[in-house]
């Protein structure tokens, strides 16, 4: 099935791209295997969606997907849909997903041919266990290629797919240029990874672009909204801890990691933490506790940044509170002796003290009355670009009314786009409530107020979110009192916890004779001294948490809501849900403002939903600047009139023109790069492999014994490989030094090598689990039973710093859970257990090859027929592993008895209504009962 990829697209077949640059790339990457880099926001699902529309509409064809993710392939599958229903192709049938199918579900469908959607992890099996012939593949599309590294799956899967065939097509496609510029001539090792020889890159300065995006453009206005004094000031202080943090970390490991490029504005991108914790990972042993938190705080300084600007004030307080509740107390409810450095900076004092002051200011005192205490004023300061979207929506209101009549393509629609869904929960909440009166209970005139509660001195509309705000700010009290009711609890359960321990004890000590005398604490009049102070400690918390619970409780009087705004709130979540089928109707997109967070690729479909008249940007954003501009020209019919906000002098603008100039200087490296590199040479799938090594092959797999034949062949060695490791990249590994991995479903180990050898891998994280359920212990019992030579692989990262137990508790002394002592006990308790040490995948796979070596190749059906019980499936059977890992996490499924559930029962629905008999008859009495209580236990 598979066919040329040079052949080019067939007259019949229609595409929907309409500006000429996409037509330019689409017959492009149509007539030859490329790599497509394109600026984000340019299109490229839209792209790809067509290239799949043209071999799926000329039939006969097996096309794959690989690498997308599940909005993505969702976004394919419906513009496939659409695309084909208006083509009215009659061979063309659409993608099809996998991932819900069966074994041979998947295998009938591969036959039947057509466009799939197949996960990483499935299609490798699948390739491997020849359930879809590589021959009969027509091609692969690559989505997200700058992921495609050595060890990925992804590249395993070309691998194979070149290794079988030497004639379809590979496309790849990537709208994300840093990863392409990293590392010692990145380009052409991607290239090779994905085994093409053409790049193709298209930056948003490309000729092309722009002529198809600066010939209709849409009327954009720019408004930049300057943040309040307290904001800049609290803006300035995150970024002084920033830097501070920065130069803490550099003063104390300089020698050790380069930390060029390590600075505040580097410090604004997403990955830059990610990045830190890279390169400090090697040496990571090595770094004090104090850079070790530094690096945890990078991320939290950087989070603040984003909530200051997006959120309300009540929020960020609240913020930096639970902040600080988790930095001044520990797991245990004592007081936290280390502390983030950050928080002992002045420029910290300055950011809690500013933030405070935007929600709430005034002191409460202990002192009684039922008044509202003078002292104090809640502040509510409201974010500044609240007020400029009210006014924004005025004047759309305004232009909507002048102009009655439309005579373009748009629905006359109002978009408004934010960070994410919190903000645009904010926005809603906003919208809904601005200007809506607020009532207290003091006020002489309530008519009067209310009647000009939004009016300034020249009697022009303010907008107010006052309502909002202080429905805030009570949450806000409720979360705070709730927090010390909390805490009190959980003080109260730890004294008593504790109390109860000391009692313990000294009956014990009371049993069994004084405590010895190395345990006993001298103490020389002290004991009174210490009670004292103690005592006076203890007064002076209760005093400060007395203080604070009054104010608390003063402030949350003052607050509570009067009967008017009751009232209000009443009509805004009043919902009976009565007679519901009389209120379905469509809305109507004329007068319709929707809030929604920015989605990548999604967000092209939206604009096509909606056909926005107006669209306002509340938070700048690069890919969907472009977006826009791609639908304004797409569309000739179609006018769009765009507001851009953004915060003057913030690290949001900054962000915003970093991300613009990094994205021009990746393209410009491999611009460069391009320019100078050589011509990648593939090793396609046909190529036959060198003659002399083929020779040595035959003479290592030639083995006499016990009198036997001598056999020899030429075929390569084998690895069985259980399913379940195929989520690692040693399977692939083992490829890449052309030993073949075999997938089956194993009982007893990962790895079967040879008749006698078998391994369980495990890596740092896996082991220290495996010890604490037991598992390994079970492990090594079965490959010891079935097996001669039973090894236990634990691997780490080169990488990354390797020990068993953290720093700080190597040198306090063994203990029981020590996890080195338990791999001594394991070691005893098992000596004919192999333990091996590998610092990565690529060791392991080069141990794996040393341990072959003079080794009879294993055989498959008797790898899976270990460990399994009379009567049970030795067909090998591979199974959807994510019900499988589901099912044996219920308590009372076991390694033996989940295959009896998976016979016999359909799905989790059919297991939870089971009665405890029938439970019984599948996984004994003792698993039925511990099954049955899991389903049927109330909270």
């Amino acid at each position: 099935m598979a066919s040329s990829s040079s052949d080019a697209a067939s007259p019949a077949i229609k595409i929907s791209l309409p500006l000429a640059f996409q037509q330019e790339i689409f017959q492009s990457v149509r007539a030859e295997d490329q790599l497509v880099i394109l600026a984000r926001g340019l299109g490229l699902l839209r792209i790809v969606t067509n290239l799949l529309h043209s071999y799926d509409a000329a039939g006969d064809c097996l096309v794959l997907v690989v690498g997308a993710s599940e909005a993505e392939v969702e976004w394919i599958g419906e513009a496939l849909a659409e695309q084909n229903a208006l083509s009215k192709a009659p061979k063309a049938r659409g993608l099809r997903i996998t991932d819900a199918m069966s074994v041979s579900g998947r295998r009938a469908a591969y036959a039947k041919g057509g466009v799939f959607a197949v996960t990483s992890r499935i299609l490798q099996v699948d390739l491997l266990t020849h359930n879809i012939p590589p021959e009969m593949i027509t091609g692969m599309v690559v989505l997200r290629a700058d992921r495609v590294t050595a060890t990925s799956a992804e590249a395993f899967i070309l691998r194979i797919y070149r290794q079988k065939n030497n004639s379809g097509f590979i496309k790849a496609f990537s709208d994300s240029p840093e990863p392409f510029t990293t590392g010692f001539a990145p380009l052409a090792t991607m290239m090779k990874n994905l085994h093409l020889r053409t790049p193709s890159l298209w930056p948003r300065f490309h000729l092309s672009v722009a002529e198809s995006l600066e010939s209709k453009t849409a009327e954009v206005v720019e408004l930049n909204v300057g943040m309040t004094e307290s904001m800049q000031q609290i803006q300035t202080a995150i970024l002084q801890c920033i830097e501070t943090s920065l130069s803490e970390i550099k003063k104390g490991n300089s020698r050790e990691v380069d930390m060029e490029g390590w600075d505040v504005e580097s410090a604004l991108h997403r990955q830059f933490d990610i990045v830190v914790r890279r390169q400090l990972d090697p040496v990571w042993h090595r770094v004090s506790r104090k850079t070790k938190q530094i690096v945890g705080d990078l991320t939290q300084l950087r989070e603040m940044l984003n909530y200051l600007l997006s959120y309300d004030s009540v929020s960020f307080w609240q913020y930096l509170e639970g902040i600080l509740a988790t930095q001044s107390t520990s797991a245990s409810g004592q007081g936290k002796q280390n502390q983030s450095p950050w928080l002992f900076l002045d420029a910290a004092q300055v950011l809690f003290n500013t933030a405070k002051n935007r929600a709430y200011t005034g002191k409460v005192t202990n002192a009684g009355g039922e008044g509202i205490p003078a002292g104090l004023v809640p502040v509510l300061e409201e974010q500044p670009k609240w007020s400029q979207l009210s006014e924004i929506l005025d004047e759309i209101e305004r232009e909507s009314i002048l102009r009655l009549s439309s005579n373009d393509g748009s629905y006359g629609t109002t978009l408004i786009m934010c960070s994410d869904a919190k903000e645009c929960r904010q926005l809603r909440e906003y919208l809904q409530t601005v200007n809506r009166p607020v009532v207290t209970s003091d006020e002489k005139d309530e008519e009067d107020e209310e009647a000009n509660a939004n009016l300034d001195t020249e009697g022009e509309v303010k907008y107010s979110a006052a309502y909002m705000m202080r429905r805030r700010l009570r949450g806000y009290l409720n979360w705070k009192r709730d927090l010390s009711s909390f805490k009190a609890a959980y003080s109260e359960i730890s004294r008593t916890t504790s109390s109860n321990a000391q009692t313990q004890k000294r009956a014990q000590e009371s049993i069994h004779g004084r405590a010895p005398a190395n345990k006993r604490r001298r103490v020389r009049g002290g004991a009174n001294g210490g009670a004292a102070s103690t005592s006076r400690a203890a007064g002076g918390s209760v005093q400060v948490a007395d203080e604070q619970a009054a104010q608390v409780a003063q402030l949350w009087q003052v607050l509570q809501p009067t009967e008017a705004e009751q009232a209000a709130k009443q009509e805004i979540g009043a919902d009976p849900l009565d007679n519901m089928e009389d209120y379905y109707e469509l809305f109507d997109l004329q007068n319709l403002a929707v809030v929604h967070p920015f989605k990548g690729d999604m967000d092209d479909r939206l604009l096509e939903e909606l056909r926005p008249r107006y669209i306002i940007m509340y938070n700048p954003d690069t890919a969907f600047v472009r977006r826009v501009e791609v639908y304004r020209s797409s569309h000739n019919d179609r006018h769009v009139k765009v507001y851009f906000l953004f915060y003057g002098d913030s690290v949001e603008e900054q962000r915003f023109l970093s991300a613009v100039r990094k994205e021009k200087d990746s393209f410009s490296k491999l611009i460069k790069e391009k320019g100078s590199m050589a011509v990648t040479l593939t090793t396609d799938g046909m190529a036959v492999d060198d003659p002399q090594e083929e020779f040595l092959r035959t003479i290592n797999n030639t083995r006499i014994a016990g009198g036997g034949r001598l056999t020899a062949t030429a075929e390569p060695p084998r690895v069985i490989v259980d399913i379940r490791e195929f989520r690692s990249s040693l399977p692939s590994l083992l490829h890449a030094r052309k030993i073949e991995p075999v997938a089956v479903t194993l009982t007893v180990g990962d790895y079967i090598l040879s008749p006698d050898i078998c391994v369980e891998r495990k890596s740092i994280k896996d082991l220290i689990s495996s010890f604490k359920n037991g598992r390994l212990y079970s492990q090594c019992e079965n490959m010891l039973q079935h097996y001669k030579q039973p090894m236990v692989l634990i691997e780490f990262d080169k990488d990354k710093s390797f020990s068993l137990e953290p720093l700080s508790e190597l040198n306090s002394g063994p203990r029981q859970d020590d996890l080195q002592s338990k791999l001594v006990l394991l070691a005893l308790a098992f000596p004919k257990v192999r333990f091996i040490w590998s610092s990565s995948p690529y060791q392991t796979a080069e141990i794996f090859e040393e341990l072959k070596r003079n080794q009879e190749e294993p055989n498959p059906d008797q790898a899976v027929a270990m460990g399994l019980e009379e009567g049970e499936e030795k067909e090998g059977i591979i199974y959807n592993q994510t019900p499988v890992e589901m099912l044996r996490a219920l308590p009372g499924i076991t390694g033996k008895n989940y295959k009896f559930v998976m016979q016999d029962v359909d799905n989790f629905v059919e297991l939870s209504n089971m009665s405890e008999a029938e439970l019984a008859a599948l996984v004994g009495k003792e698993a039925a009962k511990k099954v049955h209580r899991f389903f049927n236990r109330t909270f």
